[in-house]
């Protein structure tokens, strides 16, 4: 398997140019204050850009991980939204056959959450397609405002959907790490969620694992999007840095992309 698309425990910034769009684009990936290992992984290829958190122990999380941004890099750019859609969910299938054949020693069975963004076709444009499948998260910041895109595959979040928990209290309830998705870890499929919006100059999509939103509520997170002032490098940065400074108890890693022409 080539991993020499993955980026782990490393910081990198770059620019891609598909068709007639400009992609500027920058990773923070950190293994945190606490764990020793870190399983999560970062994608930067043009107009694919994804996150993945492993799991299942050192290895395992760092091989499941690895094997759905690599098989995930085989997605198509610049299709329409349908066929995109289509492509992912096939490669997420052979994603997931791959990761079920790894082994642990811990017993644990290797998994990873994903989630990410890859440029396709849309009506009046340029768009992004977004997917996830647990509990990484896709933000978009656009007109001074962060949105959450992705919708988390976790027990908390369905009990907050059910109105039993508040989203305040979900970040301090004991399930909240509890995930009902993921890539491998005994899953019989993998069903991921998808969403689409148009690639607009000057907004930021940002992807992270839940190392960052764990640490950080959404309104820390949009104020320092914002002090960031549509710099990509200095966002994913200062983010990362924010998540460290909270003590960053689990891995961290960010992803922040914006466009231009």
């Amino acid at each position: 398997m080539d991993d020499s698309v993955i980026l782990r425990d490393e910081a990198q910034t770059g620019r891609d140019t598909v068709g007639d769009l400009t992609i500027d684009w920058s990773v923070v990936c950190h293994v945190g204050r606490v764990r020793e290992a870190n399983e999560d992984a970062a994608l930067a290829q043009p107009g694919r850009y994804l996150v993945a958190d492993g799991m299942g122990g050192h290895d395992s999380g760092e091989l499941a991980s690895e094997a759905a941004l690599v098989t995930l890099n085989e997605a198509p750019v610049g299709e329409p939204f349908d066929e995109t859609r289509k492509a992912i969910a096939s490669l997420l299938a052979d994603a997931q056959e791959k990761i079920g054949e790894f082994g642990s020693d811990t017993g644990r069975r290797a998994g990873t959450t994903t989630t990410g963004v890859i440029l396709a076709e849309g009506d009046d444009g340029p768009a992004w397609v977004a997917f996830n499948i647990g509990d990484s998260r896709t933000y978009l910041y656009s007109q001074s405002e962060l949105t959450q895109v992705s919708v988390d595959h976790s027990q908390v979040q369905e009990l907050v959907t059910a109105g039993y928990l508040t989203p305040e209290q979900a970040r301090v309830d004991s399930r909240r790490n509890v995930i009902t998705r993921a890539l491998g870890a005994g899953m019989t499929e993998p069903l991921a969620d998808y969403f689409a919006f148009a690639a607009v100059p000057g907004d930021i999509v940002l992807m992270c694992s839940d190392g960052l939103d764990g640490e950080l509520e959404d309104a820390e997170i949009a104020s320092i999007v914002t002090g960031a002032d549509g710099d990509v490098e200095l966002a994913a940065a200062a983010l990362v840095e924010a998540a460290l400074e909270k003590g960053a108890h689990d891995n961290v890693t960010v992803v922040a992309v914006t466009v231009s022409r």
